[in-house]
């Protein structure tokens, strides 16, 4: 049995990755952006920016903390103009602290150059090396910096070339917008691993999001979503649509459906809610359980539980109550008040629990240490039995794509059985979704979709290690 450590700088929940939204033809076009990114807020806690531009001159704001702190009305006044782009960030490459938030703007030969990314450069590495060998001086720690070095080394053929010859050098996970001082654009991987969607106002204007959710808040129609592999150009001349690079297969992350995207949200092109209830239902085919109750742990397992208990007949109950007022920090408790940071945030109903049988619903496990906690105070509350469903398959492996997955030598299901996690976590049960089961509920193909994180078969390699020839062959 492995040993797993609590870390206060993990939660036991895989983090958010990033949110982008950007608007192009309306006038408040600041302000739009900073509603969307309120709707995304869940992809991304640790800072928040937003650039604007009116043809001419090009302003930024940004800083630490979540869309309200950041922003205020006055701030959002100086940010005055037709377009902007938008970002919240959780970390993936590069430090958390001021230097690597995001929009990222650059100057070259007095045109503004800004970009706002949502993914993970598997090649960052070696095109970091190269292009400070060839003379770049990097501002940050983030990879989606790279994308702006790239782009001003080929300006001199045009925009659409340049475009063209920069996300040729690039691998990975890359659903992004840049922005001049007149146009936007959006760029999605020819895989497709995040989420991004076009809408429209009701003046006309375009909005570019990561997810529906997005739109729906600033009353924006959704008309599709970005393909992948394509390249949107927005700006007074309408929508231009590229497809540079020859397809590839489509390798969406079902992690957007299992944890990270909004339940209200539409997501390649299947809603998250159905599909979280969908991974219920079919788990209560997988899993027979003969209980007295089903119940979540608010909020991470809410709509499978409604799937579960449907299908299977068992009542749903809300064993745990969530207090909804505890911020992110909070003064740490004495060393004996132990448990205390998982009572602070959840808290169990002793009347209901004292002597029943209890099935309790999770998303994912990732290292453990907090189910092992709720499960204990479960145990402490008078719960007879405790069993434990969890709507995808055990997570084995590390993710390379811009959701923060631990190493593997962190993930509790690398090297351990189900047997030792469900000792470990102190359940009576312990049952996966499976991952037939898991794809079945998102109404797509199995092949759509990246599973590395269960089957460690990565549709890109990780840190390939590019030559001079590579280099020289994308024209970088």
């Amino acid at each position: 049995m492995n040993t797993f450590e609590t870390d206060q700088q993990f939660s036991g929940k895989p983090r958010h990755e990033c949110g982008i939204c950007g608007v192009y033809g309306h006038q408040d076009a600041a302000k739009l952006v900073y509603f969307g990114l309120y709707a995304l807020q869940h992809r991304g806690q640790e800072s928040a920016g937003i650039v604007a531009g009116d043809g001419k001159k090009v302003l930024i704001h940004k800083d630490m903390g979540l869309v309200a702190d950041v922003f205020s009305e006055r701030t959002l006044q100086r940010l005055t103009g037709h377009l902007a782009i938008g970002h919240v960030r959780y970390s993936t490459t590069g430090q958390s602290n001021i230097i690597n938030t995001q929009p990222f703007m650059a100057t070259h030969k007095g045109m503004p150059l800004c970009v706002a990314h949502n993914g993970n450069m598997v090649n960052s590495i070696a095109l970091r090396q190269h292009l400070e060998q060839q003379g770049s001086i990097f501002q940050t720690a983030m990879d989606s910096e790279i994308v702006i070095h790239l782009l001003v080394r080929h300006l001199d053929k045009g925009l659409h070339e340049a475009i063209k010859t920069t996300f040729s050098c690039i691998q990975g996970a890359y659903s992004l917008l840049l922005m001049t001082q007149d146009t936007m654009i959006a760029v999605r991987d020819p895989n497709g691993f995040r989420p991004l969607c076009l809408g429209m106002l009701d003046n006309g204007a375009h909005v570019v999001a990561s997810e529906t959710c997005a739109l729906d808040l600033i009353e924006a129609e959704y008309i599709r979503d970005i393909e992948p592999g394509e390249v949107l150009i927005i700006n007074e001349q309408g929508l231009t649509s590229l497809f540079p690079w020859a397809p590839v297969r489509k390798s969406y992350c079902i992690f957007e459906h299992v944890y990270f995207a909004r339940p209200d949200s539409n997501v390649f092109g299947f809603n998250v809610y159905a599909a979280r209830k969908r991974m219920g239902e079919i788990l209560a085919n997988e899993a027979k359980i003969e209980a007295d109750f089903v119940m979540p742990f608010p909020d991470s397992g809410n709509y499978a539980a409604i799937g579960y208990s449907n299908a299977s007949g068992i009542p749903l109950e809300m064993g745990m109550i969530r207090n909804h007022y505890v911020g992110r920090t909070f003064i740490q408790p004495t060393q004996s008040m132990r448990d205390f940071s998982v009572r602070v945030k959840l808290n169990p109903v002793r009347s209901l629990l004292q002597g029943k049988r209890v099935i309790i619903v999770e998303d994912s496990i990732v290292r453990g240490t907090t189910g092992r906690s709720r499960v204990k105070s479960l145990r402490n509350a008078g719960a007879a039995e405790v069993h434990m469903v969890v709507s995808c398959p055990p997570t084995r492996h590390a993710c390379y794509y811009g959701i923060d997955f631990p190493s593997s030598d962190q993930l509790i299901a690398a090297g351990n059985t189900v047997e030792t996690i469900r000792d470990y976590l102190g359940l009576d049960s312990l049952h996966y979704l499976s991952e037939a089961g898991l794809v079945e509920a998102t109404g797509l193909p199995h092949d759509h979709f990246c599973l590395a994180c269960f089957s460690g078969n990565y549709p890109i390699k990780p840190d390939k290690n590019f030559t001079k020839e590579a280099f020289s062959s994308c024209g970088c």
